[in-house]
Parts: structure tokens; C-alpha cells; sequence
């Protein structure tokens, strides 16, 4: 039996991770060149003999976060030159294309708390390459950081992005993956919107979540039992769209960790449960030029700019095309239920949280636009990049003021999108034609395998099927 006393891997503190994970995370909004932080990380990693191995994660077309483990001195040594294959990553390239390049992004390095990812191991984010060293079509974060990349340097423009995940936590670890054999969910409380005890286990674990989060510097702001039965939502820090899109990554997958580690599951289905709210991921989204948000405007309707307005009347005119990026699962359309403060009607309001955009409270540092209808189980990288996109680029309401007064709604189901977004001359140039014909066919081999029409009651397909459930074995048996 192997005695702790032979091992001698990194450990850090909480408190110490956080300052540490702030300084770096200062760095990168800093925008200080990569090829220096590259150079410092990789002289960190040299020197620092307790690390045993580096994660490296990029994330597939659908918003599955992959994980690689390298041993530090392999990766030191084949850092340029990290291959995989990508046809064993569903939907991401064909078997004559599968030879892929991970692109190591040195400014997103996070050091880890050890009880959580285990000790000596830090992580970094990836973008994937194809094998002519270009920048892989179907890799979401790969482009968004281009497109901010490019906006930056011609108009010294940034894009500025907090979410709110919520999600729910249930009894019994892999309780999705084991819903075809149950057909249940069992809650962990029913205490309700800001109610918990203080010992339940709700609340255990949104304090242990919370703490590693802030240790990992998210940047913590408040959380709190939400609507729903065994529901969470925790707030984290406004910041730059690539840091914000890695760390939904990050979120989505501590609170799953964490809740194994207490024999429960946290999940991000958008609805799992018939009769209850469902799960968000509303985006609050503003640009920034030299200090100064574009879209604050005191004096203007809702203190908005006439940009913000620009931006809103973009997203709505464009709703139907991009509905399936931001509403990406079957049992994404079980949420857009008016009866549940559901943002399924394409139009903006201040206070009305049925509506798709919604313009909150702000002033010159924090007027912005909340994109309402987006699931909790939509790629990150590809969500933020749609959005952000469309609010500059996308096309503008022709529709007169008549036709502009009615009431329009989302697709109430997923059938529906995908034909939308396969005859949306937007949704390909924003994705090119190639990118948007996969993404359908992903999308509807998942209709496929689920019932056309849904009815009331959520069905065991949809879960078993969903692409954030760890099921590839039932995928690959259907």
C-alpha cells in the first residue's frame, strides 16, 4: 500500500488559489501579450516540480467541455504539437479528417483547488486547429476569440458578458444518466426562491460550489436557492466574453464535481421536472470603448443608447434564425412554457420577463442588454459569439410599425428551429455553410430520437439523449 508520505504534489490554500487565479485573470484582461504569459506559464511549469499533469479542455460543437490530461513533462516537450482524434468526439469531424491540433491558450491557465480536480494538476483552455495548423471551423471558442480579437484592433471595441446558470441538484450521483431506468428526478429541498436552511443540503452544497469558484477567481457576487423546487443560481463577475464563456465551462463542471463528491447530482437540463420553472442562462451583454459602455445613454428610453436599441432590434429580427444556438436541446422548448415567466416572446421590455431581451436597471457602468431565452445547456462560446455578432452585424427589422406591434413568439419546439436555422441565410454567414449544416444534423439526430410531438409530460428520450448526459454507450446503441 502506497503511504501519502511518498507523494509531494501542489496543494494550495483557498485564499492563496484566489489571489493567485485574480492575478492572472487581471493579466488577460490587461491584455497582456500571449507570447508572455506563454513564456511565463511554461517557465512555472519547469520550475514547479509538485505539478504531475496539465489539463487541457476545448469543447465540441454542441458545448461538451473534453478533457485531456498530459504529464507536465510531455507537455513541456510537445506543447507545439498536441494532436487527438477528433471523430471520437461526436459530430465534430469525419473519420478522413480526424487527425486535430489542440492550440494551447496560455492567458486562460487556472490553478486548481486539489480536494475538487485532485492535487498537482492545473488546467488551461484550448482552441483546436486542423492539421494544416488553421483555426478548426466547428471550434466555437476558436472563433469568438478571432471575432473579438479583430474587433479590438480595428475599433478598440470589447465585449463584456455575465450570465446567470441556473441549474437544479438532485438525489443519488448520475441521476441523468440513469433516468431511463427511474424516470425520476428526487429533489434535495423544496424550500424555494432565497429559502434554505442553513445546514440543508441545498445549501451545502452552494457553499462548497461558491468556494471554489471564488478560489478559482471567478469573481463571486451572490447566490441563492432559485423558483423551483432543489434549484441554484449562482452570480459570478461581469468580464471580458472569453474569460466569461471558459468560466460557464468551468461552473458547469465544479458543480457537478462537487455535487458527486456529496452523492448528489447537479444538472443543467433546461426543464428535467413536468409542473416546475425551468433553467436559464440569461446573457447580459454591453461593448466598451476606452473605458465608456456604448450602450449608456442618460436621458435615452431606459437610459439605453441608440447602439443598445441598434443591438436589441438585430436580435429580435433575427430570433427565429438563431433560436437553435441558444436553445439547443429537445427539452430546451419544455422552458420556453409561457406559463413559467418563459422569454419566448420576441420583443423587449424593461420589466416584462416574458419577453426574449430584457433592458435592466443600470447606469454608465452597468447599462446592458439580458438576452433571456438562452438554455443552461448551450455552448458557451457559441451563444456569446451569436449574440454578440448579431448585435453588431446582424440585419435590421424591415417590418412596419403594425406588423412591429404584434406579439411574435420563439419556436415552442425543436423541429421548428432547426428548420429556421437551416433556411437562415444569417445563421450562415455567421457560421459559414459547412458549420451550419452540421450543427442541424446534430440537432436532428437528437429530434430523432425523441417524439415529434412532446405532449405535457417530459419523456425518458429527451433526458437519455441530451447532450450534456454522459451516455455515450445509449447513444451508440440506438
Amino acid at each position: 500500500m502506497t503511504t501519502p508520505a511518498l507523494r509531494d504534489f501542489l496543494e494550495i490554500p483557498y485564499d492563496k488559489l484566489e489571489d493567485m487565479n485574480l492575478e492572472l485573470k487581471a493579466a488577460r484582461l490587461s491584455r497582456t501579450s500571449a507570447d508572455k504569459l506563454r513564456e511565463a506559464r511554461l517557465k512555472y511549469l519547469t520550475d514547479e516540480k509538485r505539478i504531475k499533469a496539465v489539463t487541457v479542455c476545448f469543447t465540441d460543437l454542441e458545448g461538451r467541455l473534453q478533457m485531456l490530461d498530459y504529464d507536465k513533462k510531455f507537455l513541456l516537450k510537445s506543447a507545439d504539437n498536441l494532436t487527438f482524434d477528433g471523430s471520437s468526439v461526436r459530430g465534430f469531424s469525419a473519420q478522413h479528417e480526424s487527425d486535430l491540433r489542440l492550440n494551447v491558450d496560455w492567458s486562460s491557465f487556472y490553478w486548481l483547488p486539489a480536494d475538487v480536480f485532485g492535487p498537482g494538476k492545473v488546467l488551461v483552455f484550448s482552441e483546436v486547429l486542423d492539421r494544416d495548423g488553421n483555426l478548426y471551423a466547428s471550434d466555437m471558442r476558436g472563433r469568438l476569440k478571432r471575432f473579438t480579437d479583430e474587433m479590438f484592433a480595428k475599433d478598440q471595441v470589447l465585449c463584456h458578458v455575465a450570465p446567470e446558470i441556473e441549474g437544479f441538484l438532485f438525489e443519488g450521483r448520475d441521476a441523468e444518466r440513469r433516468y431511463h431506468e427511474t424516470g425520476k428526478f428526487d429533489y434535495v429541498s423544496t424550500g424555494g426562491y432565497y429559502h434554505s436552511l442553513p445546514g440543508d443540503k441545498l445549501r451545502a452544497f452552494i457553499d462548497a460550489a461558491a468556494e471554489v469558484q471564488r478560489a478559482m477567481g471567478f469573481g463571486n457576487e451572490k447566490d441563492h436557492p432559485e423558483v423551483a423546487p432543489s434549484q441554484f443560481e449562482m452570480n459570478f463577475a461581469y468580464s471580458d466574453v472569453i474569460i466569461t464563456a471558459d468560466q460557464v465551462q468551468l461552473y458547469k463542471l465544479l458543480c457537478r464535481q462537487v455535487a458527486s463528491n456529496l452523492g448528489m447530482t447537479a444538472s443543467f437540463l433546461p426543464k428535467p421536472v413536468t409542473g416546475i420553472n425551468g433553467s436559464g442562462m440569461h446573457t447580459n451583454m454591453s461593448f466598451n470603448k476606452a473605458g465608456k459602455n456604448l450602450f449608456w445613454e442618460k436621458g435615452g428610453k431606459d437610459n439605453l443608447s441608440q447602439a443598445g436599441w441598434d443591438a436589441i432590434d438585430r436580435i429580435l429580427t433575427s430570433a427565429d434564425d438563431i433560436c437553435l444556438i441558444l436553445n439547443s436541446s429537445v427539452n430546451a422548448y419544455r422552458r420556453l412554457d409561457p406559463h413559467f415567466e418563459a422569454p419566448n416572446q420576441i420583443k423587449s421590455s424593461a420589466n416584462d420577463r416574458g419577453s426574449m431581451v430584457r433592458i435592466p436597471t443600470g447606469n454608465e457602468k452597468s447599462a446592458r442588454i439580458e438576452v433571456r431565452s438562452v438554455g443552461p445547456d448551450a455552448n458557451p462560446y457559441l451563444t456569446f459569439y451569436t449574440i454578440a455578432k448579431t448585435a453588431l452585424e446582424g440585419p435590421r427589422s424591415v417590418a412596419d410599425e403594425a406588423k412591429r406591434a404584434r406579439t411574435r413568439y420563439l419556436p415552442d419546439n425543436i423541429n421548428d428551429a432547426i428548420r429556421l436555422f437551416k433556411g437562415s441565410k444569417w445563421a450562415a454567414d455567421l457560421l459559414g455553410e459547412a458549420v451550419q449544416t452540421k450543427f442541424a444534423d446534430l440537432k436532428q439526430m437528437q429530434a430523432d430520437r425523441c417524439s415529434k410531438a412532446l405532449g405535457a409530460l417530459i419523456k425518458v428520450p429527451e433526458i437519455q439523449f441530451h447532450h450534456e448526459v454522459t451516455n455515450q454507450y445509449l447513444w451508440s446503441k440506438f
